[in-house]
């Protein structure tokens, strides 16, 4: 592929972010810069971007950098950030497009439950307060700042929802560490994502990762964090170093299904910045991919070296059967109460969010050069071990 020359470099980066904070450097602990370069180059070597993409980068990247600068500062004014404890938070992990969103939201329900939202994930400064928390002018500014409503939305949508009071994944707050997944969903970073995969330290991604926590419940706290997001299965033994009694929901489904909807949804999101996107070539390079980080986390399940976390297994088919009783067998698995309250508010949130609500997702494996047969044998130990058959 042709190298796109890049209108910006890590050095701008960080010298506009420094601008945009009044004069903020300092990055906190742990690897930023350097992960930053190689983000970069990989954009200017491997993505193709058109100047729509090179726009959109440049402020995915900036946004990063910013909020990395704010909650460094922010824990210097406020010391007692620091002092704030993460206890149980449940955590949603596993294949990618496997009900985890729509369950994400739905626990999020719960008043009890604390989900980090989208309006705070993106201006995480100053920590959110409860006073404020559906009122807060940022809420307004995040809602500003989607796409357009244009074909290509209307089409996300229907795959994924949008909004600034929706819950967000971990996945984005990893681009604050400047170690996550998402780039490369979002944009084609091979020789990036070829680093998250194989090289990069996963301990500080968690480091930082309890830190923003810390923050975001500084102001608002609830009696517990609902997380998600398929990314930490990358990172799972450091999740379970970092919260010890995490609750973790394992989500699966037949990774046919679940390969060919992350290739369609990766492909429509890349096409937004890009006009060499191919679905076939984003299918194959996933597929291997996907597969070492579900085999790792697996690994790391079974070594049964965390005696204080719980897990427990949820396969799509069965949450798509009936939302509701797939969360109920979630409370009582880790001991959570189910107050009316909840249960109201959940039942009223499933109702009005039926599948389809915002467009129906089509996609097939043939558009995206998938043998179901070859990927069912890839993925043979893992459908084996839960039971998956074919949807």
């Amino acid at each position: 592929m042709t190298a796109s020359k890049l209108q910006f470099s890590a050095q701008s980066l960080l010298d506009e972010a420094s601008t945009r904070t009044g004069g903020l450097t300092d990055l906190g602990p742990g690897p930023f810069v350097d992960p930053l370069k190689l983000l970069v180059t990989s954009l200017e070597r491997d993505a193709a971007l058109n100047p729509v993409g090179q726009y959109i980068a440049r402020e995915r990247t900036l946004g990063h950098i910013v909020n990395r600068l704010q909650y460094v500062n922010d824990r210097k004014l406020n010391p007692g950030i620091a002092h704030e404890s993460i206890v149980k938070p449940v955590f949603i992990i596993g294949l990618v497009r496997t009900g985890t969103t729509i369950l994400h939201d739905i626990l999020a329900q719960d008043p009890r439950n604390r989900a980090p939202l989208t309006w705070e994930v993106t201006f995480p400064s100053p920590p959110p307060a409860t006073a404020t928390f559906d009122t807060d002018p940022r809420i307004a500014r995040c809602e500003a700042g989607f796409p357009p409503q244009d074909e290509r939305r209307e089409k996300f949508k229907a795959m994924h929802p949008m909004g600034a009071q929706l819950s967000q994944e971990c996945v984005v707050m990893m681009g604050d560490a400047m170690c996550t997944p998402l780039f490369h969903n979002q944009f084609r970073v091979t020789a990036y994502e070829d680093w998250v995969d194989n090289e990069a330290d996963w301990s500080h991604v968690y480091d930082f990762h309890y830190r923003q926590l810390q923050h975001l419940q500084s102001a608002h706290r609830g009696e517990r964090w609902v997380l998600k997001t398929g990314a930490h299965m990358w990172g799972l033994e450091h999740l379970l170093r970092t919260y010890p009694d995490a609750r973790i929901v394992f989500t699966h489904r037949d990774p046919v299904k679940s390969l060919t909807s992350y290739a369609s949804l990766t492909t429509l999101v890349r096409s937004m910045g890009s006009d060499d996107v191919h679905g076939p070539a984003i299918a194959e390079d996933w597929n291997p991919r996907l597969q070492h980080a579900l085999e790792h986390a697996i690994a790391v399940r079974s070594a049964q070296q965390y005696p204080q976390a719980m897990f427990y297994d949820l396969r799509f088919t069965d949450f798509i059967r009936d939302q509701f009783a797939a969360v109920e067998g979630i409370y009582d698995a880790f001991g959570i109460p189910m107050t009316d309250e909840a249960a109201a508010r959940m039942k009223w949130f499933i109702a009005d969010n039926p599948p389809g609500k915002h467009g129906i997702h089509r996609y097939s494996p043939e558009e995206y050069g998938i043998d179901p047969t070859a990927v069912r044998g890839d993925f043979r130990r893992y459908i084996e071990r839960f039971d998956l058959p074919p949807e």
